[in-house]
């Protein structure tokens, strides 16, 4: 009996926090969103190709809890895609399932850090896409220094 009051205290719980992350990234006060870099054409390529190898070897239809895909997406990155697509008045949307296609993937990376990192920082877009918008140099070194072992700008 009070296994499953903790469960659903826990389940609520997590809910809460899902919105919260949601409207984080939705209403996060950035400076640059809806700037556009010099070079809005950015080949994200090396880098995502990296991210790949360390989320999930290039396997498509890998999962692990809420993550999903090549890139190990959570369902808030897809809200928070969609949100930024909505702003931008796009009427392009994505759903869950399109996690698990290495294209849309990238095409979500590519839209979640037009919004959330404008200059195409490279650091940065690492670090963000293991800690969320709000990452902590710290907190991400582990994944950034793993992730450029397989960068290969050549």
């Amino acid at each position: 009996m009070r296994f499953e009051k903790i469960k659903r205290e826990t389940e609520r719980l997590f809910k809460v926090l899902s919105i919260a992350f949601v409207l984080a990234f939705a209403f996060a006060g950035n400076a640059n969103a809806g700037n556009k870099s010099e070079d809005d054409e950015f080949d994200w390529t090396p880098v995502v190709d990296a991210m790949i190898q360390v989320e999930s070897r290039g396997n498509a239809n890998a999962c692990h809890g809420q993550y999903a895909g090549v890139l190990q997406m959570s369902p808030a990155v897809v809200r928070a895609c969609n949100m930024i697509l909505k702003k931008q008045g796009s009427i392009k949307r994505y759903t869950l399932r399109d996690r698990f296609s290495e294209k849309k993937s990238r095409e979500m990376f590519a839209v979640f850090m037009s919004y959330y990192n404008p200059t195409n920082n490279v650091e940065k877009a690492i670090r963000m896409w293991n800690g969320g918008p709000g990452y902590s140099v710290k907190g991400t070194n582990r994944y950034y220094r793993t992730v450029m072992k397989y960068v290969d700008f050549d």
